[in-house]
């Protein structure tokens, strides 16, 4: 296969520092880098096609591949999901993880990877268990990984530090590059104190990230303070959790102190309002977020609570729920909305990916624009284009997904994975799992 990709006659969506788009574009990969972007016309006269393997992008969006900054690998989509947060983890997703089995999370990762990469996601940012077989599935099927173990206090019976230290000295820089660990901590409920100043010095020991869930749940910020004394992020400063490589899920409750406190340690977040919807557990106060100059960035969370990792649809909400609720419509225009999936989410992870630019990491998607989604579509306009991508569309119309320079899925495809094979083992693996999950009475 060539390392040498040129997507050609597309509408080329840079995300750039001036935001340009360009009508009948071209970008150049080579190797796992972008080479050139430009007018088809410019590029011609620059580039050869000799050798290379040229894809006709007409009637398509060329973009960046979307980063899902909050994720989790799912093995349950639908089970049991008519329940709060709280109740729903007690009796449903924590039984479920302490029953996986390595096999289990490799067959789940690959389905939850496959359904993200079909939706045009480059990037997982994801928390769960079983780090080696996520990581034998990301390397397979060719996604851009970043994970984090489910670390947890010893009597919940998750993740240890010891397992996530483990994680990273088998599986960190693994497909050249492409998986990264992280410190996972799962949250604060199921955390000490002690176990949060650990969960810093290890990240600074190996010189990695943390990852955590904070301030989702109302019920969340009451046992903080009735366990510390203090609102969750307030004791996670006080820990060392935040500084510019935590990524913080969710943040819905958020105090003022607490916003202050994001900003001063330049924490990143990563804004999952459908997850947040279906749960019931709150609007975050992202205009305030973004106002206040903190990174947010979108996700996802996971297929238990979303139903869909397709964050097309997460883009919508995470402009519309924002307008509702301010009785707004000014909030959240489609341009910064995907710019939050692209380039926000790329700079939360320290990625050289999210923007269309020479000597970025060739992660790129085609969207196909002749269907009803984009119709109609000014052929030269820059917002009627990013009105469709966040409003009108959701991952199906992702054609082609290119990750490090490889393309993955090509014409609705993959060139990777057995699909149908994948479908079948993830689906076995949950009754598997089912059949020996113990439910607290």
């Amino acid at each position: 296969m060539s390392d040498r990709i040129i997507i050609r006659n597309g509408t080329v969506v840079t995300m750039n520092d001036a935001d340009d788009v360009i009508f009948g574009g071209t970008v150049v990969i080579e190797g796992d880098r972008i080479v050139d972007v430009g007018t088809s016309a410019e590029v011609a006269a620059r580039q050869s096609t000799d050798g290379a393997k040229v894809i006709d992008a007409e009637g398509k969006a060329v973009m960046p591949g979307l980063v899902d900054l909050h994720f989790h690998t799912a093995v349950g989509k639908g089970w049991s999901d008519h329940l709060p947060l709280w109740e729903y983890l007690e009796t449903c997703w924590y039984p479920i993880i302490r029953a996986l089995n390595p096999e289990e999370a490799y067959w789940a990762a690959l389905a939850s990877y496959s359904e993200s990469i079909k939706c045009g996601v480059t990037t997982v940012n994801d928390m769960y268990r079983q780090l080696g077989s996520l990581a034998r599935a990301a390397e397979e099927i060719g996604i851009r990984a970043v994970l984090g173990n489910d670390v947890a206090d010893d009597e919940h019976n998750l993740d240890t530090l010891e397992d996530n230290k483990a994680a990273y000295e088998a599986s960190n820089g693994a497909a050249n590059g492409r998986i990264e660990v992280y410190i996972g901590i799962e949250w604060l409920p199921l955390a000490s104190e002690g176990l949060l100043k650990e969960a810093r010095s290890l990240a600074d020991d190996l010189g990695t990230g943390i990852h955590i869930h904070l301030n989702e749940s109302l019920t969340e910020v009451e046992n903080s303070k009735q366990r510390f004394g203090r609102r969750p992020t307030e004791v996670a400063y006080d820990c060392g959790i935040l500084f510019d490589r935590c990524i913080a899920a969710h943040c819905v409750w958020l105090s003022d102190t607490e916003m202050a406190l994001m900003r001063e340690t330049g924490t990143q977040i990563s804004h999952n309002p459908s997850s947040n919807a279906k749960l019931g557990n709150g609007i975050a106060r992202v205009p305030e977020m973004l106002a206040a100059g903190i990174n947010v960035g979108l996700g996802h969370d996971a297929a238990e609570c979303n139903n869909s990792r397709d964050l097309f649809e997460v883009m919508k909400f995470a402009s519309l729920i924002h307008r509702a609720s301010r009785v707004d419509p000014s909030l959240q225009q489609a341009p910064d909305v995907v710019r939050m999936a692209t380039r926000n989410g790329s700079a939360a992870l320290r990625h050289e990916t999210g923007e269309l630019t020479i000597g970025k990491k060739a992660d790129v998607i085609l969207v196909d624009m002749r269907n009803q989604m984009f119709t109609p579509l000014h052929p030269d306009s820059k917002a009627h284009l990013y009105s469709h991508l966040v409003f009108s569309a959701n991952g199906s119309a992702v054609n082609t997904t290119i990750i490090d320079g490889q393309v993955v899925y090509e014409n609705r495809e993959f060139t990777t994975i057995d699909e149908p094979k994948v479908l079948h083992e993830a689906n076995a693996a949950f009754l598997s799992v089912l059949d020996r999950m113990v439910v607290p009475t």
